[in-house]
C-alpha cells in the first residue's frame, strides 16, 4: 500500500489518501514479464489462451430488448478501430489478469458511442478512510486519469474471485507461472543439447605420463580449437585429431536424463488446466479425460467459457443501465454448436413430457408465446 506523505517540516501530515496499485510483483518479476513469458514465448500458454479468448469474442450474444445498440459496442473495439473486440479482450483481461476494466465515450446524445478496454495492470484504486474505494486511477505514461467509484456511468471494474485481496481478482497467469517457467526452460535445455549433438559429445584428458598439466595458453587454444571446430550439431560425427599426451573419453547422458519429454508434457498439462483448457483441445499426449474432442470442447465451454461470458455479460449490462435501464445481455446457447447436443436432449425431454401445456414448453425451451 502506498500513501501520500506530507513534506518534512510542513506541519501537521495532510490526510492520507491509501492507493491500492495493481500487484504486479510475482516469481517472474512482473506481470508483463508473465505475459511475455506465457504468451509470447510458450506455444502451449499461448494457444489455450487464444482459445479461450476468441471462442468468448465469436460467442452468440443476444440482448433484452432484442436487437439493441449495446450489442454493436461489444463486438467493436473503439471508434472505427480494428482489432479484437471487446469481449475478447476482456476476457484476455479477465482470464490472465483477474481485473478487467472498461471506460466508457459516450456521443453527443449522452448515450456510449464506444467502449474501450483498459490495460489492467495500468490501474490502481484509491480508498477512502473506510478502506472502500473511492476512485480508479488509470496510469498511461506520464498521464494519470481519475474514474471516482459511484459516479454515473464511471470506469467499469469486472474482477475474479481474490480470497486475499478486497480490491483486485486473482487471474490464471499466476497459477501457471511456474508450468510455463518449467516448460520454456526444458526448451532451452533441449535446443541446447540440439545444438551440442544432443550429447555430451565427451572430454578430453591430458595424461602426458610425467604428471605435468596444461599451461594457461594451452588450455585456451584448446578450448577454442573445440568449439570452433568440434561443437555443435553442425560438427557432430567429425574425427578428431590429438597432440600427443591428449585422449578422448567419450561421456553420453542416461536415458533418464535425456527424458525431457515427459517433464515438458507434465508442464503442457498444468498450464492447460490452470487456464481452463482440456489438455486434449492442445493435442497434449497421454490425457484420457475426454473420451474424443468433441467431449473437450464441451467441457471448455461448460466450465471456462460460459461462467466467463457470464461475468462480463452480467457486469456490462448493469453498467450500461446507467443510460439504457433494463437492458440485460445473455449468450445464445442455441447458436454454440458445441453445445447442440444439450439443446436437443433438452427439447426430446420437454417433448416427453405429457403433463406439460404447450404453452410451458414453449417458456421452458426460451420461445416466445403464440399469438391467439
Amino acid at each position: 500500500m502506498r500513501t501520500k506523505a506530507a513534506a518534512p517540516g510542513s506541519g501537521p501530515p495532510a490526510p492520507r489518501i491509501p492507493v491500492w496499485a495493481t500487484p504486479v510483483t510475482d516469481a517472474a518479476g512482473s506481470f508483463a514479464g508473465q505475459v511475455r513469458a506465457a504468451y509470447l514465448d510458450n506455444p502451449v500458454a499461448a494457444r489455450a489462451i487464444r482459445m479461450v479468448t476468441e471462442g468468448a469474442g465469436g460467442a452468440p450474444i443476444t440482448s433484452n430488448p432484442p436487437g439493441h445498440p449495446a450489442l454493436a459496442l461489444l463486438g467493436s473495439c473503439g471508434f472505427g478501430a480494428s482489432g479484437p473486440s471487446l469481449i475478447e479482450t476482456l476476457a484476455g483481461h479477465l482470464l490472465l489478469h483477474g481485473n478487467a476494466y472498461v471506460d466508457v465515450a459516450c456521443g453527443d446524445d449522452g448515450l456510449p458511442a464506444a467502449l474501450f478496454a483498459l490495460r489492467p495492470e495500468r490501474v490502481s484504486i484509491e480508498v477512502d478512510s473506510n478502506g472502500w474505494p473511492a476512485a480508479h486511477l488509470y496510469r498511461a505514461g506520464g498521464a494519470v486519469r481519475r474514474y471516482p467509484v459511484g459516479a454515473g456511468g464511471g470506469l467499469l471494474h469486472i474482477r475474479s474471485f481474490h480470497p486475499l485481496d478486497d480490491h483486485h481478482g486473482a487471474g490464471c497467469l499466476s497459477a501457471a507461472s511456474a508450468a510455463v517457467a518449467v516448460h520454456n526452460a526444458a526448451t532451452r535445455w533441449n535446443k541446447a543439447l540440439l545444438d551440442n549433438a544432443a550429447r555430451p559429445s565427451g572430454a578430453l584428458m591430458y595424461q602426458p605420463g610425467d604428471g605435468s598439466t596444461l599451461s594457461p595458453a594451452q588450455y585456451d587454444r584448446l578450448r577454442d580449437e573445440m568449439e570452433a571446430a568440434f561443437s555443435g550439431a553442425a560438427n557432430a560425427g567429425r574425427p578428431m585429431l590429438l597432440e600427443g599426451g591428449l585422449n578422448w573419453q567419450a561421456l553420453s547422458l542416461s536415458p533418464a536424463e535425456m527424458d525431457f519429454a515427459g517433464m515438458r508434457e507434465a508442464a503442457a498439462r498444468d498450464i492447460a488446466l490452470a487456464l481452463g483448457v482440456p489438455p486434449l483441445l492442445l493435442g497434449l499426449k497421454g490425457d484420457n479425460t475426454h473420451a474424443n474432442y468433441r467431449e473437450a470442447n464441451v467441457a471448455l465451454w461448460r466450465q471456462t467459457l460460459l461462467p466467463l461470458l457470464s461475468r462480463l455479460l452480467g457486469a456490462l449490462a448493469a453498467h450500461l443501465g446507467w443510460w439504457w435501464p433494463g437492458l440485460s445481455l445473455a449468450i445464445d446457447r442455441d447458436g454454440i454448436p458445441a453445445l447442440a447436443e444439450d439443446r436437443e436432449r433438452l427439447w426430446a425431454s420437454v417433448n416427453a413430457a405429457d403433463f406439460l401445456e404447450p404453452a410451458e414448453k414453449r417458456r421452458i425451451l426460451g420461445l416466445e408465446e403464440q399469438a391467439a
